[in-house]
């Protein structure tokens, strides 16, 4: 007996019965933690500035924003903890929906145990907010290495096109692709991957499309046909337009999109923590969800390659030079390419979510513990996370990427930053010489009526009047665009 209480009260020990040396030391670590991890992050902010990676700044921002977020809601848990542990609900609903079969209850802290003789129990007790704090925590740094980990496996697989895109500008290729060729759309080496037999058959072509994403997800020929009908749609045939690193850029925003937390993503969240309960076997079937969905996004994404295709030869099945597909938002699901984009985001937050909870239980109740007690439960979530991180970042986020440009407008990303800069320089200044140009023929306009009213005609007034509106135009009335491009040195223009 003696010896429970010796440890009770050590446990319960507060920061009045705890040397300050101590205290001190803690908060000196705690402090000095938080301040590398700041200054990581601005250096990563600078090195992305010197390196005019806007997208991947602001990715850095929303990660700090989120972070922000966790150590809000975290701080919100500590003030409440005690107003949570003294909410009482009846036993017979506290006994509901449990995550373990098996259970024991105690009650230790003083609103549990009023709660105890009032033979009801906690809301949620204060020992169960400080661990619901270590799962917030987890799930936010898995989803944010999740989302890090899949787009770096994506940029990597991405850089094997520098080559496919080098090759564009090949006399080799230019030759292949000559406007003076003509051949069947079913002769062309794009036509001899898409149009097949059950190509026109939509319980066919699924199947099919959905084996192919564990082929190969982009191969060469569709890259060119791809970068050929967007280069075509938006710029002047025969553009040197770099395609690859376009898809980069648009990448790198996406990646901002993908790294947050929306707020149905919080939502989610709730659904995922009431479905671990016990009665629903989650570990049979929610680990599984994230790679259902994966694999439906990679289908779609294979199958809107091959409905272009089919388009393309149902409107002409003779090519002259290159095959030519048309870009448009009717191959995409309701219209809207972004949509991929938010599955593939909700995607890997679900994923994230598998690997962060099966931390949790692993670090604050043990490797076997009563969320852990069956073998098949550890080993589908551990291979489902696996399997899905690299699915998603090697193959279906490339897939996704090249695909998802094929709609109907054109991204802004189709600009350098350096082009985009020059555009809001030259936008403000064209304001600001229509602005002043309107201001001199209102003046003149005035000058002239007052004259016509106070005088008598004058032939010589009139004709000075005159010269001085229509005379030769100003520089006002020009604007000098100097755009300086990151990669193709200065663009001069006037407007």
């Amino acid at each position: 007996m003696a010896e429970e209480e010796v440890t009770t009260t050590a446990v319960e020990r507060t920061l009045e019965k705890t040397p300050a040396w101590a205290v001190a030391i803690v908060c000196f670590f705690l402090i000095l933690i938080s301040i590398l991890i700041e200054k990581l992050l601005c250096r990563l902010g600078k090195y992305f500035t010197k390196k005019r990676r806007k997208s991947l700044i602001q990715a850095l921002d929303k990660i700090k924003s989120e972070l922000m977020l966790l150590g809000f809601i975290s701080l919100l848990l500590n003030v409440s903890e005690r107003l949570i542990a003294k909410t009482c609900i009846p036993k017979s609903v506290g006994e509901t929906f449990l995550p373990c079969s098996d259970y024991t209850t105690a009650a230790d802290a003083e609103e549990e145990t009023k709660c105890a003789e009032q033979e009801k129990v906690s809301l949620l007790s204060r020992g169960g907010v400080q661990e619901l704090q270590y799962l917030i925590f987890m799930l936010g740094v898995f989803h944010i290495f999740s989302s890090v980990l899949t787009f770096s496996l994506g940029m990597a697989k991405m850089r094997r096109w520098e080559s496919w895109e080098a090759e564009t500008r090949s006399l080799e290729y230019q030759f292949s692709n000559d406007p003076r060729r003509f051949q069947l759309t079913y002769q062309t080496s794009f036509g001899k991957r898409h149009l097949k037999n059950w190509s026109d058959h939509r319980f066919l072509r699924w199947p099919a499309c959905f084996l192919r994403q564990f082929l190969k997800s982009v191969y060469k020929v569709d890259y060119f046909i791809l970068r050929h009908g967007f280069i075509t749609a938006h710029f002047a045939e025969g553009s040197n337009f770099d395609f690859q690193k376009y898809i980069s850029r648009a990448l790198e925003k996406d990646f901002r999109v993908v790294v947050g937390m929306r707020w149905w993503i919080w939502i989610f969240t709730v659904f995922f923590l009431f479905f671990n309960a016990h009665v629903f076997r989650s570990y049979l079937w929610l680990p599984f969800f994230p790679l259902v969905m994966l694999l439906i996004v990679g289908t779609k994404l294979q199958g809107i390659i091959t409905k272009m295709c089919l388009d393309s030869h149902e409107k002409s099945q003779v090519v002259r030079g290159t095959l030519l597909v048309r870009p448009s938002d009717h191959f995409f699901w309701f219209g809207w390419p972004k949509l991929l984009l938010h599955l593939i985001h909700f995607i890997l937050f679900q994923n994230s979510f598998q690997l962060a909870f099966f931390a949790w239980t692993w670090y604050k109740f043990g490797f076997r513990s009563c969320f852990h007690k069956e073998n098949e439960d550890i080993i589908l979530r551990l291979a489902m996370g696996v399997v899905v991180q690299v699915l998603c970042g090697y193959v279906t986020l490339p897939l996704y990427a090249l695909v998802t440009q094929m709609g109907t407008s054109m991204r802004k990303d189709v600009f350098t930053e350096g082009v985009v800069n020059g555009l809001k320089r030259w936008r403000v200044k064209a304001k600001k010489n229509v602005a002043l140009r309107n201001t001199n023929n209102y003046s003149l306009d005035t000058s002239l009526e007052t004259s016509l009213v106070d005088t008598s005609p004058s032939f010589n007034t009139l004709e000075a009047t005159i010269s001085v509106e229509s005379g030769s135009p100003s520089d006002a009335e020009y604007v000098a665009v100097g755009v300086e491009d990151e990669e193709k040195g200065i663009v001069g223009g006037r407007s």
